[in-house]
């Protein structure tokens, strides 16, 4: 009848179907636009809409578990400026298969070539493939671990780690692994090793992490499983920041 509201758009609701209910709410308010269209023409909107709200809430939720350090995507990536990034291997590194593969990837370089920017726009096309991501500063990941070794879970943030589908270890060599964390990372990717990906980001040259672990039979085991099946991103170049900071003006010189 005329001027009766059906209950349905709520009832969508309720049944955790609000995707759904603002389409139909969207049809009706569309008027004889929407009734030019058939049964399955205006029910095959309803669930595209559900469809696509619930992807867009999976992500959001994916995006937000990973806390990327910055909000970067691969759409954006400067590829023109010289730094060593090849489009090719760009292109494969984006595909994403080598996460399939479980596969690494080392990004090094000098400071301000953009490698935290390029792991985290990695990390973000993984969340939109529907990975699981998390991204950590080195040095705050061990202080994390440490605390949770003194509370009793440290078992537990371990086992969460492991389950990543890619891990992103940032700034890493920085200083000389403690004992302690050369332990960690050595079960974070012996737990990881041929069952999810790692990308780590670090100034310092990979011949020279041997160096940075501190203990040889301990570095030997941590390289091992990270280095062999890695694929590399060597940066070059003059700093991006340095390039994007202009002088200042400060106007006639007496």
């Amino acid at each position: 009848r005329v001027g009766v509201s059906h209950p349905t758009p709520g009832r969508l609701a309720a049944l955790g179907l609000a995707g759904r209910a603002r389409a139909l709410d969207e049809q009706r308010r569309a008027g004889p636009a929407s009734g030019a269209l058939g049964f399955e023409e205006r029910l095959g909107l309803l669930v595209d809409r559900e469809a696509a709200e619930r992807d867009t809430k999976r992500l959001t939720a994916r995006l937000k578990f990973a806390a990327l350090r910055q909000t970067a995507s691969v759409q954006d990536l400067d590829l023109r400026t010289p730094r060593g990034l090849d489009r090719a291997v760009m292109a494969h590194l984006i595909d994403g298969g080598w996460i399939d593969r479980h596969e690494n990837l080392l990004i090094t370089g000098q400071t301000g070539l953009g490698k935290s920017w390029i792991a985290c726009a990695l990390g973000h096309k993984a969340c939109r493939d529907g990975r699981s991501v998390v991204y950590h500063r080195v040095p705050r990941l061990f202080e994390a671990l440490a605390l949770a070794r003194g509370d009793g879970r440290h078992t537990r943030m371990l086992k969460a780690i492991a389950k990543l589908e890619v891990l992103i270890l940032d700034d890493w060599g920085l200083a000389i692994l403690a004992p302690s964390e050369r332990r960690d990372l050595l079960e974070i990717l012996e737990d990881r090793h041929g069952r999810g990906s790692t990308i780590v980001t670090s100034q310092l040259p990979v011949e020279h992490w041997h160096e940075a672990i501190g203990d040889p039979t301990l570095a030997d085991a941590i390289l091992d499983r990270l280095v062999h099946n890695a694929h590399r991103l060597q940066l070059s170049g003059e700093s991006m920041r340095r390039k994007a900071t202009k002088p200042l003006d400060l106007g006639p010189q007496a």
